[in-house]
C-alpha cells in the first residue's frame, strides 16, 4: 500500500513508533525484518512513513516486537478498545496524563507514546 489510504503524518508517526519500539528492544532493522518475515527495505520504508503496511504485516511486526497488535492497529485507526474498528472519539487531556502516569511503561516508552499521540492530535486538528 502507499500513503494514499492514510495521512502522511499518521504514517510517519507509526513509523517513528515502530522504530522507537525496535530500538528499545535492541533489535536491528535486519532482526525485526527476519522476525516479522518481511524484507529489510520494506521495514525501512514503513519506519520512514513511505508505506502503509497491511494488517497482516502490522500483526507480524507487533509479534516480533513482543507487543499487542492492537497497539499498532490503533496507530492507523484500525482498532478501537471496544473492538469496533474505525475512528476513536477524541481523547481529552487525560490521555496524556494516563500515558505519563502508567508505571508499566519505561520513561523512553512514555516519551515515544506521548510523541505519537501528540502528532496524531496535531494532524487531526488541521483542516
Amino acid at each position: 500500500m502507499t500513503t494514499d489510504g492514510k495521512g502522511t503524518e499518521q504514517l510517519q508517526a507509526l513509523g517513528e513508533f515502530i522504530r522507537s519500539q525496535r530500538l528499545q528492544a535492541r533489535m536491528s532493522l535486519r532482526d525485526l525484518a527476519a522476525k516479522a518475515n518481511v524484507s529489510n527495505p520494506y521495514i525501512s520504508q514503513i519506519e520512514r512513513g513511505l508505506h502503509e503496511p497491511s494488517v497482516r504485516v502490522l500483526r507480524s511486526i507487533a509479534q516480533a516486537l513482543g507487543m499487542s497488535a492492537d497497539v499498532l492497529l490503533a496507530q492507523l485507526g484500525l482498532h478501537r478498545p471496544d473492538g469496533q474498528g474505525g475512528e476513536e472519539p477524541a481523547a481529552g487531556p487525560s490521555a496524556e496524563a494516563a500515558i505519563a502516569a502508567d508505571p508499566a511503561l519505561t520513561p523512553e516508552q512514555r516519551d515515544s507514546l506521548l510523541a505519537v499521540y501528540r502528532s496524531f492530535v496535531a494532524a487531526n486538528a488541521r483542516p
